[in-house]
């Protein structure tokens, strides 16, 4: 069936999570990296713990909770103001530098971000970023009380756009997110940015495993969940030639 649709994953996939790193190494110097690796990693966490335990809290929560666990565990002591700081990072993350031609080029498909991001949040990023003025709508699965990959987030593109799960493209970089779309029934591309021989010539080259290669290793590669997307690409430039070939 036609492509009528291209969806995207907002973190990670149009918006570099990682630029939080510069921010969280000027407010605690020295920390910056380990500190950007566990509040990802706690982040996700909590939105699939919350999930499971049917306890919603939207993502804004989500973020500052991980935040706050992270600098706990790390006997970081700081400022309210620090931490808000840190925090409204969140609204201005950098996009990946070949996203909004590659969305300019996708049109007149229509255009979406799918997100676990709270509304506030995810309309402040892609206003400030500038993507307001390509995407035909920002979804955030707020509107279900419930994260990605559950089945009733990935519902909201056809509650929204009005399409079939066949005649969209969800993009996303994050393998978990993909494995939940390929099995609500999208298809699928997956932005593989991170690849295995870079991870291991990262890991040879030093003696103690960075605190990113150790993130890549578990949170950049698909999983074993029986989940395959249907298109595996380097960058958001080759979708347009994929949407047009279908």
């Amino acid at each position: 069936m036609t492509i009528k649709a291209v969806v995207f994953d907002a973190y990670g996939t149009l918006y570099d999570i990682q630029s939080v790193a510069e921010i969280t190494e000027d407010a605690f110097p020295g920390y910056g990296e380990i500190i950007t690796q566990i509040w990802r990693i706690k982040q996700l966490e909590y939105t699939w713990l919350r999930s499971l335990m049917q306890r919603y809290q939207d993502f804004a929560a989500v973020t500052r909770d991980s935040l706050a666990y992270t600098l706990r565990v790390l006997g970081l002591v700081y400022e309210r103001e620090v931490f808000e700081r840190v925090i409204e990072k969140y609204l201005h993350l950098d996009l990946y530098p070949d996203a909004t031609a590659a969305l300019a080029a996708l049109k007149p498909h229509k255009l979406a971000i799918l997100s676990n991001g709270s509304p506030d949040m995810l309309d402040a990023l892609v206003r400030n970023s500038g993507l307001d003025r390509l995407l035909d709508a920002a979804i955030s699965v707020d509107a279900n009380k419930i994260f990605k990959p559950a089945p009733q987030a990935y519902a909201l593109i056809g509650d929204v756009l009005g399409t079939q799960p066949d005649e969209v493209l969800f993009v996303s970089s994050n393998p978990w997110d993909v494995a939940g779309a390929k099995a609500f029934g999208l298809k699928v591309a997956w932005i593989e940015r991170v690849t295995p021989e870079a991870m291991a010539l990262a890991c040879v080259e030093n003696e103690v495993v960075a605190p990113l290669t150790m993130f890549r290793a578990i949170r950049t590669q698909m999983d074993e969940l029986g989940f395959a997307p249907d298109h595996r690409v380097r960058s958001l430039s080759e979708l347009p030639g994929i949407v047009a070939r279908s």
